[in-house]
C-alpha cells in the first residue's frame, strides 16, 4: 500500500525532489505525457521510475507509466544525470547559525542542479553533508567564479535575508586578474544595460535604461597584467565579466567572453580569475554587523 504522504517526498542523497503538475492535454496515458514534457530524457529512463516506484503524487501515491494524466495532479520525481562527472574541489564551511550558512566554493562547482550536473553542486553536497534539507541559496555566483555564497538554513527566516540582496544593501567586493590598462581613467564607475547576448550562454551591453553598475579599480600591476577591485552594485547576470570585456580587459581564463568555448574544454588548470572575496552586511535578524572573507585567492601577477 502506498504511504499517504501530503506534502513533497524528503531530499534524497541532497537531492530534492522536482515536480510537475498535470495540465490538461491529449496524452493517452503519463508515460506519455513525460516523454512529451521532458524529450531530453531516454524513454526507458522514465519507464524503469515509474516501475521503481519513484515518482508519487502529493498525496504519496505511486505513478503507474499506464495512469491516466489527470489535469492538477502533482508529480514528484527525483532528477538524475548518467555518468556525471566528479568535481575534484571542496567548498569550506565559514559560518553556521540557526538562520544562516556562508560557505567558501571552488572554482568550477556549480551553486545549483542544472544541466549535467545534480550531485556535483554546492547545494546538493552541502544538504547530503549538514543534513539540512530545507537549505536555499540566498544569492549565486556563477560555477567558474570561486569564493562566498550565502544560504539560508530557516525558511522562516529566508525573506528577511533575501531582502537584502533585493534592497541591494550588501556590500559585495571581488577580485579578478585581466589584461593591464593604465590609459584608461581609473577607478571607473561603470554603469549600462545588460541583456541577452548573441548566444544563449553569453550577456552583452545592450541600449536601453542602465540595470547593471559597477565600481572597478585596480589593486596592482604587473607586465601585461593587473588585479582589480570590482564592487558591483546590482546583480545582473555574468555582469563582472560582461563590464570588464566591454572595458576591452576580459578575464584571464574565461571561456565565455569575449570567446565562447564548448562546455567540454573545461581545463581545471585553468579556472576562471574571479573571486567573490568579501561581503558585509547587518544582519537583519540580530541586527549584528556581518563581514565575511574568503580564504582562496587568484594567481600571483609575478608569476604570469
Amino acid at each position: 500500500m502506498a504511504r499517504h504522504r501530503p506534502n513533497a517526498p524528503p531530499a534524497r542523497k541532497g537531492v530534492s525532489p522536482s515536480c510537475v503538475v498535470l495540465p490538461a492535454g491529449p496524452w493517452p496515458t503519463l508515460l506519455d505525457f513525460l516523454l512529451e514534457r521532458f524529450p531530453s530524457v531516454p524513454p526507458a529512463d522514465w519507464r524503469a521510475r515509474l516501475e521503481a516506484g519513484e515518482v508519487v503524487d502529493a498525496e504519496g501515491q505511486t505513478a503507474s507509466a499506464h495512469d491516466a494524466p489527470t489535469p492538477g495532479r502533482r508529480l514528484y520525481y527525483y532528477r538524475s544525470v548518467p555518468a556525471e562527472p566528479r568535481i575534484p574541489f571542496e567548498a569550506t564551511v565559514l559560518w553556521q547559525d540557526e538562520h544562516l550558512l556562508v560557505v567558501d566554493k571552488p572554482h568550477f562547482l556549480p551553486v545549483i542542479p542544472s544541466g549535467k550536473y545534480v550531485q556535483e553542486t554546492l547545494l546538493v553536497r552541502l544538504k547530503a553533508q549538514l543534513g539540512l534539507d530545507a537549505l536555499s541559496p540566498i544569492h549565486r555566483i556563477d560555477r567558474d567564479t570561486a569564493g562566498l555564497v550565502l544560504f539560508s538554513v530557516n525558511p522562516a527566516t529566508r525573506n528577511a535575508y533575501q531582502a537584502l540582496f533585493r534592497d541591494r544593501v550588501v556590500d559585495k567586493t571581488y577580485q579578478c586578474i585581466a589584461p593591464s590598462n593604465p590609459a584608461l581613467p581609473w577607478p571607473i564607475h561603470r554603469e549600462s544595460r545588460i541583456g541577452q547576448g548573441a548566444h544563449f550562454m553569453q550577456q552583452a551591453e545592450v541600449p536601453g535604461p542602465v540595470n547593471a553598475i559597477t565600481d572597478i579599480d585596480v589593486l596592482e600591476t604587473h607586465g601585461a597584467w593587473a588585479r582589480y577591485q570590482l564592487r558591483p552594485l546590482t546583480g545582473q547576470r555574468h555582469q563582472l565579466r560582461v563590464h570588464m570585456a566591454a572595458l576591452g580587459l576580459p578575464l584571464l581564463f574565461d571561456g565565455i567572453y569575449p570567446t565562447l568555448t564548448p562546455e567540454d574544454a573545461t581545463d581545471y588548470r585553468r579556472p576562471l580569475q574571479l573571486l567573490a572575496q568579501h561581503i558585509a552586511f547587518t544582519d537583519p535578524i540580530t541586527g549584528e554587523a556581518r563581514s565575511f572573507a574568503s580564504q582562496r585567492s587568484l594567481l600571483t601577477l609575478q608569476n604570469l
